[in-house]
Protein backbone atom coordinates (compact mmCIF):
# COMPACT_ATOMS: atom_id res chain seq x y z
CA UNK A 1 0.00 0.00 0.00
CA UNK A 2 2.65 2.11 0.77
CA UNK A 3 4.35 1.67 -2.74
CA UNK A 4 0.79 2.32 -4.24
CA UNK A 5 0.60 5.74 -2.27
CA UNK A 6 4.14 6.90 -3.25
CA UNK A 7 3.45 6.57 -6.63
CA UNK A 8 0.58 8.28 -7.10
CA UNK A 9 1.95 10.52 -4.89
CA UNK A 10 5.02 11.12 -7.42
CA UNK A 11 2.28 10.88 -10.44
CA UNK A 12 0.10 13.66 -9.04
CA UNK A 13 3.39 15.81 -8.90
CA UNK A 14 3.99 15.49 -11.91
CA UNK A 15 0.78 16.09 -13.47
CA UNK A 16 0.79 19.45 -11.23
CA UNK A 17 3.80 20.50 -12.44
CA UNK A 18 3.59 20.09 -16.47
CA UNK A 19 -0.08 21.67 -15.53
CA UNK A 20 1.18 24.97 -14.63
CA UNK A 21 4.70 25.05 -15.27
CA UNK A 22 4.88 28.45 -13.32
CA UNK A 23 4.40 27.06 -10.17
CA UNK A 24 8.06 25.58 -10.60
CA UNK A 25 9.74 29.10 -11.22
CA UNK A 26 7.74 30.57 -8.34
CA UNK A 27 9.62 28.20 -5.99
CA UNK A 28 13.19 29.77 -7.26
CA UNK A 29 14.15 32.39 -3.97
CA UNK A 30 16.27 34.30 -5.74
CA UNK A 31 13.57 36.00 -8.44
CA UNK A 32 12.07 39.18 -6.42
CA UNK A 33 10.46 40.68 -9.02
CA UNK A 34 6.33 39.73 -9.45
CA UNK A 35 6.00 36.49 -11.89
CA UNK A 36 3.71 37.71 -15.03
CA UNK A 37 0.06 36.72 -15.12
CA UNK A 38 -0.73 33.35 -16.23
CA UNK A 39 -2.47 34.89 -19.56
CA UNK A 40 0.65 36.49 -20.45
CA UNK A 41 2.93 33.49 -20.09
CA UNK A 42 4.58 32.17 -23.03
CA UNK A 43 2.49 28.84 -24.35
CA UNK A 44 4.17 25.87 -22.79
CA UNK A 45 6.16 23.20 -24.87
CA UNK A 46 4.89 20.18 -22.52
CA UNK A 47 1.70 18.14 -24.43
CA UNK A 48 -1.41 19.43 -22.73
CA UNK A 49 -3.58 17.15 -20.98
CA UNK A 50 -6.44 19.23 -21.26
CA UNK A 51 -8.41 19.02 -24.39
CA UNK A 52 -8.46 21.69 -26.99
CA UNK A 53 -11.56 23.96 -27.71
CA UNK A 54 -13.74 23.33 -29.70
CA UNK A 55 -14.69 24.75 -33.03
CA UNK A 56 -18.68 25.64 -33.48
CA UNK A 57 -20.00 23.98 -37.03
CA UNK A 58 -22.09 25.92 -39.19
CA UNK A 59 -25.74 25.39 -38.04
CA UNK A 60 -26.80 23.35 -40.94
CA UNK A 61 -24.03 20.56 -40.69
CA UNK A 62 -25.14 20.15 -36.81
CA UNK A 63 -28.41 19.36 -37.88
CA UNK A 64 -27.33 16.26 -40.31
CA UNK A 65 -24.48 15.27 -37.47
CA UNK A 66 -27.75 15.26 -35.39
CA UNK A 67 -29.67 12.66 -37.90
CA UNK A 68 -26.64 10.87 -38.33
CA UNK A 69 -26.06 10.07 -34.17
CA UNK A 70 -29.84 8.99 -33.88
CA UNK A 71 -29.80 6.67 -36.63
CA UNK A 72 -26.70 4.93 -35.49
CA UNK A 73 -28.67 5.04 -31.59
CA UNK A 74 -31.10 2.60 -32.60
CA UNK A 75 -28.44 0.64 -34.37
CA UNK A 76 -26.43 0.73 -31.39
CA UNK A 77 -29.25 -0.23 -29.13
CA UNK A 78 -30.36 -3.15 -31.32
CA UNK A 79 -26.81 -4.63 -31.60
CA UNK A 80 -26.73 -4.08 -27.75
CA UNK A 81 -29.96 -6.21 -27.23
CA UNK A 82 -28.55 -9.11 -29.04
CA UNK A 83 -25.24 -9.16 -27.15
CA UNK A 84 -24.78 -11.26 -24.06
CA UNK A 85 -22.43 -10.38 -20.91
CA UNK A 86 -19.90 -12.75 -22.16
CA UNK A 87 -16.82 -11.78 -23.56
CA UNK A 88 -17.66 -12.82 -26.88
CA UNK A 89 -20.03 -10.31 -27.38
CA UNK A 90 -22.14 -12.84 -29.83
CA UNK A 91 -24.41 -15.67 -28.89
CA UNK A 92 -25.49 -18.49 -31.28
CA UNK A 93 -28.10 -20.76 -30.89
CA UNK A 94 -28.26 -24.89 -31.42
CA UNK A 95 -30.38 -27.48 -31.22
CA UNK A 96 -30.11 -30.60 -28.50
CA UNK A 97 -30.14 -33.73 -31.17
CA UNK A 98 -31.04 -36.68 -28.26
CA UNK A 99 -34.20 -38.13 -29.19
CA UNK A 100 -35.51 -39.87 -25.88
CA UNK A 101 -33.17 -38.94 -23.18
CA UNK A 102 -31.91 -35.72 -21.59
CA UNK A 103 -29.17 -33.60 -22.47
CA UNK A 104 -26.84 -33.27 -19.07
CA UNK A 105 -25.36 -30.11 -18.54
CA UNK A 106 -22.31 -29.59 -16.57
CA UNK A 107 -20.35 -27.21 -14.14
CA UNK A 108 -17.05 -27.82 -16.83
CA UNK A 109 -16.09 -29.30 -20.03
CA UNK A 110 -15.99 -32.64 -19.63
CA UNK A 111 -17.95 -35.57 -17.77
CA UNK A 112 -15.40 -35.65 -14.89
CA UNK A 113 -17.78 -32.60 -14.23
CA UNK A 114 -20.84 -32.50 -11.71
CA UNK A 115 -24.19 -32.52 -13.61
CA UNK A 116 -25.92 -29.11 -12.88
CA UNK A 117 -29.01 -29.53 -14.71
CA UNK A 118 -30.33 -30.89 -18.30
CA UNK A 119 -31.99 -29.92 -21.49
CA UNK A 120 -34.70 -31.67 -23.19
CA UNK A 121 -34.52 -33.23 -26.76
CA UNK A 122 -34.92 -31.26 -29.45
CA UNK A 123 -34.62 -27.82 -27.84
CA UNK A 124 -32.84 -25.17 -28.46
CA UNK A 125 -30.16 -23.73 -26.35
CA UNK A 126 -28.26 -20.19 -26.24
CA UNK A 127 -24.49 -20.83 -26.69
CA UNK A 128 -21.35 -18.48 -26.13
CA UNK A 129 -18.24 -20.17 -27.48
CA UNK A 130 -16.86 -23.42 -27.17
CA UNK A 131 -13.80 -25.89 -25.42
CA UNK A 132 -12.02 -28.36 -25.47
CA UNK A 133 -12.75 -31.33 -22.70
CA UNK A 134 -13.34 -34.50 -22.41
CA UNK A 135 -14.29 -37.05 -25.21
CA UNK A 136 -17.69 -37.88 -25.70
CA UNK A 137 -18.18 -40.02 -28.98
CA UNK A 138 -15.14 -39.08 -31.01
CA UNK A 139 -15.60 -35.12 -30.34
CA UNK A 140 -13.37 -33.51 -27.37
CA UNK A 141 -15.89 -30.16 -27.73
CA UNK A 142 -17.57 -28.80 -25.32
CA UNK A 143 -19.83 -25.59 -25.68
CA UNK A 144 -20.70 -23.20 -22.94
CA UNK A 145 -24.20 -22.00 -22.51
CA UNK A 146 -24.95 -18.51 -22.17
CA UNK A 147 -25.39 -17.24 -18.50
CA UNK A 148 -22.78 -19.50 -17.40
CA UNK A 149 -25.47 -22.28 -16.74
CA UNK A 150 -22.98 -25.11 -17.85
CA UNK A 151 -20.90 -26.92 -20.36
CA UNK A 152 -23.26 -29.43 -22.76
CA UNK A 153 -20.99 -31.60 -25.41
CA UNK A 154 -21.21 -30.77 -28.76
CA UNK A 155 -21.62 -33.99 -29.78
CA UNK A 156 -25.59 -33.83 -28.98
CA UNK A 157 -25.70 -30.16 -30.11
CA UNK A 158 -26.33 -28.97 -33.85
CA UNK A 159 -25.53 -25.46 -34.62
CA UNK A 160 -25.78 -23.44 -37.64
CA UNK A 161 -23.43 -20.92 -37.71
CA UNK A 162 -19.64 -21.02 -35.81
CA UNK A 163 -18.60 -21.23 -32.50
CA UNK A 164 -15.81 -18.89 -31.18
CA UNK A 165 -13.63 -20.46 -28.62
CA UNK A 166 -13.53 -19.63 -25.19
Amino acid sequence: MIRRTMKSGLLATVVALALLPTAASAADAGRTAPLPAPAAVAPSTLPSLLPTPARHAPAGHRATHRRHHAHHATHRVHSIARRTTYRHGMVTTGRVTTRHAHLNVRSGPGTGYRVVGHRHGNRLVTITCKKHGSRVLGTRTWYRLAHHKGYVSAHYVRVGTAVPWC
